[in-house]
């Protein structure tokens, strides 16, 4: 220990306030996408202090932290009365959607050790996580389209079943629209196939069922539907926990068990885990922990009118502003919007960060048209007008600038990329054409990444991105962030 370290953590304690400087604000109602925000700082500050009070636990072993064990199961017991389960039903803590995705996929995978090449059944509109999971654990994705309101054909996906398929999913809502597949047929089909059914509800799940009483019309989803054997439902989205923090409950503890991992198959301590993760930090499990019980059940129902009532005037003020409109009648939290040919959503995303509003725009899919997608919070309630007078001014000024054009040359040189063959030399050939070749590994500030100059403005680079084909389009975002990764030279202090 250096006589200089009360120096050195001051120091360090400056550093870390201007490097969150350049970062989106977690907090205020205008970041609509990647957080959540319920508006009240007293839980958001006692959530932080219980992050870092169990930090240094481990959800390794519950016996050694029967603190984390006890947490968990209050969480489960929670979302389990809000999410209408049997008295048998069972969960687990995981670090986010994706891992409790991945786990009902590897869990419904390895229930059916019989079954040599699983697969599941998937509305087109399911996460992406779902693909994830297929490509770790070989369950082949069968993709069923989905029908002119955005929602899983039911006979289709019905008709999809065979003798491969494990599990069948549907959205509660789907990310893209934020609407609810008709849970009830979904499950029916799976369960006269004696198939799982998962409902995905990472997004939803903490929400819908407020929703519904306080008299909202919500297709029915839940545990109530016969033949849904597990739901995902993530806290660190509409329970306001911090990250990372999601559940996965399981109908009952047989269908739970395929999910364990055991191994004594070593000369160390046998190994046993709930989840993906050995080591889990028990700062997120307290965190959601205290988030869920200072809100309380009263508190949520508040915070859902809130949001209900922040969603119903967006949709409202669209309604109003020429060029723009609502791809589908949202029954969530999350609202899709889709241009005319007058401009483009890529540059009303540049236009309301100007104004500072953060809305996340998505590229065109087969003939699905690009989007500006929202993911509303109870703290965007008191800002509506706010964000419903930037709104019209972002499209008013998308409109006066026309849409994004991308240059025919730049556009053949996309056109040419195999997807399987992008490496250094072509990423840096793209990055030069489209003017976006930043300075070498020798040129970088320390500790930065290099070789990328990103504009302040991301309209012409997601019109470009919009043109490649979805394979392609990995392949570039890949190559991107894998040279975003690259460290540069070693930061000082």
């Amino acid at each position: 220990m250096t006589d200089d370290l009360p120096e050195r953590i001051s120091h360090l304690r400056a550093r870390l306030d201007s490097l969150q400087e350049g970062d989106l604000p977690v907090h205020g109602g205008r970041t609509l996408a990647y957080v959540y925000d319920s508006g009240l700082g007293a839980v958001d500050e006692l959530a932080r202090e219980s992050v870092a009070a169990f930090a240094g636990s481990n959800g390794l072993d519950p016996t050694a932290f029967p603190s984390l064990l006890q947490m968990e199961n209050d969480l489960v017991a929670f979302a389990a009365g809000i999410l209408d389960a049997p008295g048998s039903a069972v969960g687990t803590i995981t670090s986010g959607g994706t891992e409790s995705v991945l786990l009902a996929v590897q869990s419904a995978r390895d229930a059916h050790p019989e079954v040599t090449s699983p697969s599941m059944v998937l509305p087109s509109t399911a996460h992406a996580a779902f693909h994830k999971a297929a490509h770790y654990f070989g369950v082949r994705a069968v993709l069923v389209p989905v029908g002119p309101d955005f929602r899983a054909d039911p006979d289709a996906m019905a008709a999809a079943i065979d003798d491969s398929t494990v599990l069948v999913v549907a959205s509660s809502p789907s990310y893209a629209h934020g609407v609810v597949d008709p849970v009830t047929q979904i499950a029916a089909a799976a369960e006269a196939r004696g198939i799982r059914c998962h409902v995905d509800a990472c997004i939803g799940g903490w929400v819908l069922p407020y929703a519904a009483r306080l008299g909202r019309t919500v297709p029915p989803w839940t545990f109530a539907v016969e033949g849904v054997t597990s739901i995902s439902v993530d806290l660190h989205k509409y329970a306001y926990a911090p990250k990372g923090a999601s559940l996965l409950l399981h109908r009952s503890p047989s269908l739970r068990r395929p999910q364990y991992f055991a191994s004594a198959a070593w000369p160390g301590y046998t190994m046993l885990n709930s989840t993906m993760q050995s080591t889990r930090s028990g700062g997120p499990v307290a965190g959601a922990w205290a988030a869920v019980h200072a809100i309380g059940d009263a508190g949520y129902e508040r915070l859902a009118a809130e949001v209900f009532g922040a969603v119903d005037a967006i949709v409202a003020g669209v309604a109003d502003i020429d060029g723009i409109r609502v791809v589908v009648p949202p029954d969530s939290t999350l609202i899709a919007l889709v241009t005319d040919e007058s401009c483009d959503p890529f540059t009303i995303c540049d236009e309301m960060a100007e104004r500072t509003f953060y809305v996340q725009p998505q590229l065109s899919y087969r003939d699905h048209a690009a989007t500006v997608h929202l993911s509303v919070s109870a703290a965007t309630l008191p800002l509506v007008d706010d964000l419903l007078a930037a709104l019209a001014s972002s499209v008013e000024a998308a409109r006066a600038a026309g849409p994004v054009t991308v240059d025919p040359g730049i556009a053949a040189y996309v056109a040419s990329l195999d997807p399987a063959g992008i490496g250094d030399d072509e990423f840096d050939g793209l990055l030069e054409a489209a003017g976006l070749l930043g300075p070498g590994p020798d040129d970088a500030t320390p500790g930065t990444s290099s070789g990328v100059a990103l504009p302040s403005r991301m309209a012409e680079v997601n019109a470009l991105l919009d043109l490649a084909t979805p394979a392609l389009r990995e392949a570039v975002l890949v190559a991107f962030l894998d040279r975003l990764q690259r460290h540069g030279e070693r930061p000082q202090g």
